[in-house]
């Protein structure tokens, strides 16, 4: 499958990460540490556009090896960068994936998760050819757990010790989409 496609409901485009996409990501990392921190393993308090960059040099071979789906997501109507999302952990056996998704802080609370998880489910589902998709959330990680409802996944149960950051382990909250999901 080729990289280099866009995925939009007409407010938000959701497209492959590319190199060039550092400065953007990096800046809206930054401006949405406070809240990342708590709840993205990768993200820390040193994060660098070193570490940007670096994490970015890798994307195109994982995406070409079927290892890893990385989206950016931008505002279509003035071009800025809104947030990331992904489909990793990545189980062929079984056919399912990891939906991950983060928005910055600055746009937070209008929509621009649950459309982005509504797209990515579409993509994961019928393009890339999944009969599963999860989305894990850490229990005390309120937001994302709507996002997940109202985008339609299924809250499935609680994972114990399942999520961890740095050194606190948290249980989590499974929420599923299969295709039938997409129906509704």
């Amino acid at each position: 499958m080729k990289s280099k496609f866009e995925l939009t409901d007409g407010n938000i485009i959701i497209r492959p990460c590319q190199l060039k996409d550092a400065a953007v990501i990096y800046e809206g990392v930054r401006d949405s540490i406070e809240e990342m921190i708590k709840w993205a393993p990768w993200c820390h308090p040193d994060y660098s556009m070193s570490d940007c960059t670096s994490w970015l040099s890798t994307r195109a071979q994982m995406w070409s090896d079927g290892i890893e789906y990385d989206f950016v997501i931008f505002d279509t109507k003035d071009n800025t960068f809104l947030g990331g999302c992904v489909l990793d952990q990545i189980n062929r056996k079984h056919n399912f994936a990891n939906l991950g998704y983060w928005i910055r802080s600055s746009r937070t609370g209008q929509g621009i998760a649950t459309a982005t998880v509504k797209l990515l489910s579409r993509f994961g589902l019928e393009t890339i050819g999944f009969t599963r998709l999860e989305i894990v959330v850490a229990v005390p990680n309120k937001a994302s757990q709507r996002v997940a409802e109202k985008a339609g996944a299924v809250r499935e149960g609680i994972l114990r010790n399942r999520h961890v950051v740095r050194d606190t382990i948290y249980d989590s909250v499974l929420f599923s989409i299969v295709p039938h999901d997409l129906q509704k």
